[in-house]
């Protein structure tokens, strides 16, 4: 790459020291809110998200095009198809893994199989919520990439969400956003960069071996990256912030260049990244040394802070430069 558009040096997990962060949940609301003054069809549903922050701004400027059905994921999500079907440009904000699990009949049949162009924001992902395992989002991407029709988007920054947003304004499929529970690092230290729905992003080149990372593991890829080179090892870090549609292409040719591929996720190692990666590696004939970063599944994670979830499950930097040294027999 020409230039470098990631942040440099490493994060300091352990002081919660994020370079520089904001919050996904709070910044898309924002944006919509501009997008509403000039666009009467933007709707957002809820199902008791709260009424503070940014979506009670909203609420209170909006009333109108504002509607929480309540703790009734599922009510809302055939509300949401509803008011699609009429036109409206509808934003379902959701508790994750009560949309991905829950409501998931109604997702299937009321909006994935009707084709109905509803964007659902489905916040809390992965391990953020510290809600616990029956409040851990942590099976979601599995579930939404394979309903047909539907597009799936984790972006890895606030400021990359907004980009996604207006990138999907108009689309005419259901779209599913996954972010995180609050603030996260900001990856791109330039907004001066190409963004495309289904095309992924080398945040940083490298030669020895690719990291392919989704959502908030990008920012944690690029600080072991940028550890790893203090050792001489050059790693390349993909930002695949299109879960459906994947760009194969990027993880062919990486493969084809760097020789062994790690996939991150904040996710079940199975079905999410990792498997789609697998799978695209296994469709082309191309076998290379493979790790998939994440959480194993065996036992549903324990409570606890998600940073210290991720040190559990080596997918934190130091689990990762671990990985990477691993891969390439150091």
């Amino acid at each position: 790459m020409a230039e470098r558009i990631v942040f440099e040096g490493e994060l300091d997990l352990e002081h919660l020291n994020l370079i520089k962060a904001h919050s996904a949940r709070e910044m898309y609301v924002e944006e919509l809110a501009q997008i509403a003054e000039r666009d009467e069809r933007i709707v957002i549903t809820c199902a008791d998200v709260g009424a503070g922050g940014k979506i009670g701004e909203f609420k209170e400027k909006y009333p109108d095009r504002f509607i929480d059905t309540g703790i009734a994921e599922a009510d809302q999500v055939g509300v949401s198809a509803g008011m699609a079907f009429n036109g409206k440009i509808v934003y379902l904000a959701g508790f994750g893994p009560f949309l991905a699990l829950r409501a998931l009949d109604q997702v299937h049949t009321d909006v994935a199989y009707q084709n109905i162009p509803v964007r659902i924001v489905s916040t809390h992902s992965g391990l953020t919520s510290g809600g616990g395992p029956t409040h851990y989002n942590i099976m979601d991407l599995a579930v939404m990439r394979d309903l047909p029709n539907m597009t799936v988007i984790a972006p890895s920054d606030s400021a990359q969400c907004i980009k996604a947003i207006r990138a999907t304004l108009e689309y005419p499929v259901p779209v599913c956003f996954r972010i995180a529970r609050g603030a996260e690092p900001a990856v791109y230290t330039t907004q001066d960069y190409d963004y495309e729905v289904g095309k992924a992003i080398t945040a940083l080149d490298g030669t020895d071996l690719t990291i392919i990372a989704t959502g908030s593991l990008v920012a944690l890829s690029i600080s072991a990256a940028n550890g790893l080179a203090k050792e001489g090892i050059s790693v390349r870090v993909i930002d695949m912030h299109t879960i459906k549609p994947l760009d194969k292409d990027a993880i062919v040719k990486a493969a084809k260049e760097t020789g062994h591929i790690i996939t991150a996720e904040d996710h079940l190692i199975t079905g999410g990244l990792g498997s789609a990666v697998a799978e695209t590696l296994a469709d082309a004939g191309i076998g290379v040394p493979f790790r998939r970063l994440g959480i194993p599944g065996e036992d549903f994670p324990p409570l606890g802070d998600c940073y210290e979830l991720y040190a559990h499950f080596g997918y934190d930097p130091e689990g990762i430069k671990r990985a990477v040294r691993e891969l390439l027999g150091k």
